[in-house]
């Protein structure tokens, strides 16, 4: 009698398991007849892939029937990547998170009395891929050296692979030498990054394509232009009426690839003489922009010293309205004042950077890169390129 009771109960525990799905071979397990899958909701992902439950709750019996709170810690714990946010831009990293269906790591950080800074992560990284989403943006070296203890911190905590997110690389514009006996702190910055633990750097709109070669670990560079382009094109602005002006010389590239984009638009470039950091001169003017729409196009605004006389001498070339757009607004005094003066019809800007409330003006556009970033989170994650559409302007490799 007592064999045939194990007999039968190991017969029904069979059965009760054979109702669940082998992990190994999910995608060759039929449909039971009558039962369909709802894909009303928005999918959940798992490194970056849907997963679409073959079985219910109610389909699997009482005793195996999964509780709420074992659930949410399934799907909590069923990627191994993992992203944490510095106090730079803390709400351009909630952002990337809520694109990507996760949730910021706990990360506690604090300063000291004597400005020295502490950082412990508060949860387990061991074997994750890590994300690190900290830009260099004013207080420059703050936020560095907070980064890099980030980084050494995810390396004595045994993190498989550590990937600098930096919306903004500070440093970028001391990427060559222009005078004798001067340091190159692009190259230097990318040492410090390196030689502290990262595999990897994610950075959006550098200043220079040569800032790239300066780490000795891979760099996915993303460019903010398709965020603004989406923009740009939502207003009504006739194409025949546009014309992309680049600031300077250097931008000349830049804003090419710009008005490429923009139902290929002509070309205008301001030239000007600097005669010290921060401070520039407009000279001339190459290219036709009298009666037209001018859209200035830089990769980051510091002072507002160049788009602001850039615009002055627009205006005077019979320019009919004049936007700003760039990537990156480090907003340093006296930027507010000269962008609200009534030059520009509209000043388009991303929040690599955060901008304060103190410093908003009727004529900003701030546009978030967030969802930009998470997608090619997701896509180096999963070792994807991003050369194919809809993300073909992304500029990953």
């Amino acid at each position: 009698m007592t064999s045939l009771l194990q007999t039968a109960s190991l017969s029904s525990l069979s059965s009760s398991r054979s109702l669940l799905p082998n992990p190994s071979s999910r995608s060759r397990i039929p449909f039971p007849k009558g039962i369909r899958c709802s894909v009303g909701e928005p999918l959940k992902y798992a490194n970056g892939k849907p997963f679409i439950p073959l079985l219910r709750d109610e389909m699997l019996p009482n005793f195996l029937t999964r509780t709420t709170h074992a659930v949410n810690a399934a799907s909590k714990n069923d990627t191994r990547l993992r992203i944490f946010s510095g106090t730079a831009n803390p709400a351009l990293s909630q952002e990337i998170a809520c694109y990507m269906g996760l949730e910021l790591g706990k990360i506690k950080i604090k300063r000291f009395a004597d400005g020295e800074i502490y950082v412990q992560l508060q949860e387990s990284v061991r074997g994750c891929d890590v994300y690190l989403v900290q830009p260099t943006c004013p207080p420059a070296n703050e936020n560095l050296m907070e980064l890099l203890i980030m980084i050494d911190a995810c390396r004595r905590a045994s993190a498989k692979n550590i990937t600098a997110v930096i919306p903004y690389f500070g440093y970028a514009r001391a990427d060559r030498k222009t005078q004798g006996r001067e340091s190159i702190a692009a190259k230097l910055v990318a040492n410090l990054i390196t030689e502290a633990g990262a595999n990897r750097v994610l950075a959006c709109d550098l200043h220079s394509g040569q800032s790239m070669g300066y780490f000795d670990i891979p760099v996915d560079h993303v460019y903010g232009q398709p965020v603004i382009l989406d923009y740009l094109a939502s207003k009504t602005i006739c194409s025949d009426d546009l014309v992309v002006v680049s600031p300077d010389v250097g931008g000349v590239a830049r804003a090419r690839a710009f008005a490429k984009k923009l139902s290929d638009a002509p070309l205008a470039i301001v030239d000007k003489r600097r005669h010290g950091h921060n401070v520039a001169e407009v000279m001339n003017l190459i290219g036709d922009v009298k009666g037209k729409v001018a859209v200035m196009v830089d990769d980051m605004i510091d002072t507002a010293g160049t788009i602001s006389k850039g615009a002055e001498l627009l205006h005077q070339e019979g320019a009919r309205e004049v936007y700003a757009c760039s990537t990156h607004a480090v907003f340093s005094p006296p930027a507010i004042e000269r962008l609200s003066s009534g030059l520009f019809q509209e000043v388009i800007i991303t929040n690599t950077i955060p901008v304060s409330e103190q410093n908003y003006f009727p004529q900003l556009t701030v546009l978030s890169v967030a969802n930009l970033l998470g997608e090619t989170i997701w896509r180096v994650h999963d070792d994807c390129s991003g050369g194919f559409e809809p993300y073909s302007t992304l500029g990953i490799d």
